[in-house]
């Protein structure tokens, strides 16, 4: 029975549990532990893992992959605790939403026997917790990797399992980029979420503005709903790529309010401009491709996983549910109809 092991049960590592449980790897057992071992026995009733661990180092021992799925800041922590019980060729990796100083830690605390790998799924809900996870959460969503200094292509390739198994798409990047770009789309929409939420219900009109608060608020200050905890340690792992699209985002009120004050025809051309470019977005026009590492140099997932005893089972699962290869790992002709996940 090989193994799998997830660090943190919450809405993440949860639903990533789920997803692989959902496919159905054969011989394989998947380990929870969490700070929280309530939770960790919850991801078991919710069929996020097959059983639970209340001791990190017993979660991990004989783990061929380990999955940190905990609030980044507690990652190095996690990684410098694991790092003497874990056996050789163990593939870790991470849903930190932060990159540049996860891999800091990971070179700076895992042993040159094991592998790194980051990830960063990008998806999620305004609620947190295990109650929260879902096998679906990943489906369609970019999973953002970001191979270690040193990582084979082994690892990579079952990091790419991984993600497919849980239906996302792998967008390879370097640490610097990732950092960069999901403080421009994912951190910055939480400050602002979060600075609209404390700037409403701080007035002392609240009771009674709060009665008109309807759908646009709500979507606008979802964000502000989610982990406090792994919020904070977001904006902190990432804080000078975060202030800088804060200083874009004054800039461009500071714009409608100089627009406001004037008067001026600007406003509504500005409206359209924006009106323009969101709906270009939500079109597709801007479809993403892979930055830093292209997809053709990492090996499709067809082909052996050589070393890794779950690598070539995720691989081969994925194709099962993609419907490219049949139960044994033959290749389907073009007119068959994919299989039943």
């Amino acid at each position: 029975m090989d193994k799998i092991a997830i660090i943190g049960t919450g809405l993440i590592g949860g639903s990533l549990g789920m997803a692989l449980k959902k496919a159905k790897l054969k011989n394989v057992e998947i380990v929870a532990h969490d700070k929280e071992p309530s939770a960790a026995s919850k991801a078991v009733k919710r069929g996020a893992a097959d059983k639970s661990s209340w001791n990190l180092i017993a979660a991990v021992e004989k783990a061929g992959i380990v999955i940190i799925a905990t609030p980044v800041m507690a990652i190095g922590d996690v990684m410098k605790t694991i790092a003497p019980h874990l056996q050789p060729n163990c593939v870790v990796t991470d849903t930190g939403s932060t990159k540049t100083q996860v891999l800091a830690w990971a070179e700076q605390y895992l042993p040159a026997t094991v592998s790194f790998v980051g990830g960063h799924p990008m998806a999620g809900k305004e609620l947190s917790g295990i109650d929260a996870a879902d096998a679906g959460l990943f489906k369609d969503a970019a999973y953002c990797i970001i191979p270690g200094k040193n990582a084979p292509p082994e690892a990579v390739k079952t990091v790419v399992g991984l993600a497919e198994i849980a239906g996302a798409k792998p967008f390879f990047l370097d640490p610097q980029e990732h950092d960069s770009f999901v403080a421009a789309v994912s951190h910055l929409p939480l400050v602002v979420s979060s600075a609209l939420t404390s700037a409403t219900t701080g007035s002392p009109s609240w009771r009674e503005m709060g009665r008109l608060a309807s759908s646009g608020y709500r979507d606008v200050t979802r964000l502000a709903s989610g982990d406090p905890e792994m919020n904070r340690d977001i904006c902190l792992t990432n804080k000078d790529n975060v202030v800088h699209w804060i200083n874009a985002m004054i800039h461009e009120l500071e714009e409608y309010r100089r627009m406001l004050t004037e008067a001026n025809d600007q406003l509504g051309p500005a409206f359209v401009r924006v009106h323009e470019a969101r709906q270009r977005w939500l079109g597709g026009s801007f479809e993403p491709s892979p930055s830093g590492k292209a997809f053709e140099e990492i090996p499709g997932l067809g082909e052996r996983m050589a070393g890794l005893f779950v690598g070539e089972r995720l691989a081969r699962r994925s194709k099962e549910l993609m419907g490219d290869v049949d139960g044994k790992g033959q290749k389907k002709p073009a007119d068959q109809p994919p299989p039943k996940a």
